[in-house]
């Protein structure tokens, strides 16, 4: 019976491979909405047709601009953020991005708010889920300002684990494009299913971040 053994060198390179997976990870799950973004932003520079499904951005493009630049930026930035080895070599690297990150990530999340409270929004968009884009709107803002302070009071852990928060939240756009498309595929979606689907993106990326939160915190 043979045995492998692994080389000293061989190590290090097998597992910066494997935590570059995660940001790669994320790049994905974020591809759609970003994607999404880019062509709206095309579509308001060009004078596209307009919709009854894009009138309000064209009626007041403003917010729906700072909102896809901002977590267009907060997105693809940040999933860089959560590779250990980047850190660790570069952690000039890691302070920079992070006083981009979060300044995105606030006008990524207020713009949100912005066009929840002033877009005639469709009635897919109804019900519920207004005040539920608040709450999590809310809670990403909160989430970026508690890891500001953290990080100036040098809390380190604190900050990895509102950052971590922050980063579940806002990349929640990506997971709600697979919670959506049960209700897609079988007769679409009106304003309750979409709520109900809205929210557990919301929530399965929050108990993924808690989960990775709790196994990063060492035990006493």
């Amino acid at each position: 019976m043979t045995r492998t053994i692994t080389s000293p060198v061989t190590r290090p390179r097998a597992r910066r491979s494997r935590e570059w997976l995660i940001p790669t990870s994320l790049l994905l799950l974020s591809a759609v909405p970003v994607l999404a973004g880019a062509l709206r932003l095309t579509s308001l520079a060009s004078g596209g047709d307009v919709t009854p499904d894009n009138v309000r951005f064209f009626a007041l493009p403003l917010p729906v601009i700072l909102h896809i630049l901002g977590a267009t930026t907060y997105l693809v930035l940040g999933a860089f953020q959560f590779v250990p080895s980047l850190r660790q070599r570069h952690p000039r690297y890691h302070r920079l991005a992070g006083r981009v990150l979060i300044p995105a990530g606030l006008v990524g999340a207020a713009s949100g708010l912005w066009m929840t409270a002033v877009y005639d929004l469709p009635a897919t968009d109804g019900g519920l889920l207004p005040l539920v884009r608040w709450v999590f709107g809310l809670a990403m803002i909160a989430a970026l300002v508690l890891g500001l302070v953290s990080v100036r009071r040098r809390e380190f852990a604190a900050h990895r684990a509102w950052m971590i928060r922050a980063y579940a939240i806002g990349i929640a756009a990506g997971t709600q494009v697979f919670t959506t498309l049960p209700w897609m595929l079988t007769g679409g979606l009106d304003a309750t299913s979409k709520t109900l689907a809205m929210t557990l993106g919301w929530v399965l990326n929050l108990a993924v971040a808690e989960a990775i939160i709790r196994r990063a915190t060492p035990r006493r």
